[in-house]
């Protein structure tokens, strides 16, 4: 899926736009679903990929949605990120290429990883019961 800086400007409201398409970052326990407990399927927040299960979400104590696996691997794409003076893994959604967070391999088991993502970058599909 690609389109502009131009146009996803026009599509996307200016906090989504800055983190999803700048790199940016929302500060630690303000975004959306960082410590939601509902049931559904996460998805991309720009073009509705889904990403992440809320099976798979746990709370990793850093204030951003945080989840050991994605819902299938072929919904991430990452990309090294040496930005800020660290050496990161980003995050992206793989269908538009949305900068979502970062991951790290500090997770529970069953997969050691911690996929730290945007709350603002989620869209919950919530599932009944």
């Amino acid at each position: 899926m690609k389109k502009s800086n131009e146009e996803w400007a026009q599509l996307l409201p200016p906090e989504l736009y800055r983190v999803a398409r700048e790199k940016g970052t929302e500060r630690a326990f303000t975004g959306s679903y960082w410590d939601s407990k509902e049931t559904g399927v996460y998805h991309c927040a720009c073009c509705g990929a889904a990403l992440f299960a809320s099976q798979a979400k746990y709370d990793s104590g850093s204030g951003w949605p945080s989840f050991y696996q994605p819902l299938e691997l072929n919904a991430l794409a990452t990309a090294e990120d040496v930005s800020q003076g660290m050496q990161r893994v980003e995050v992206q959604c793989a269908r538009c290429g949305a900068h979502l967070g970062h991951v790290f391999p500090d997770g529970p088991q069953p997969t050691g990883l911690r996929f730290c993502i945007n709350g603002i970058c989620l869209h919950l599909l919530k599932s009944e019961g």
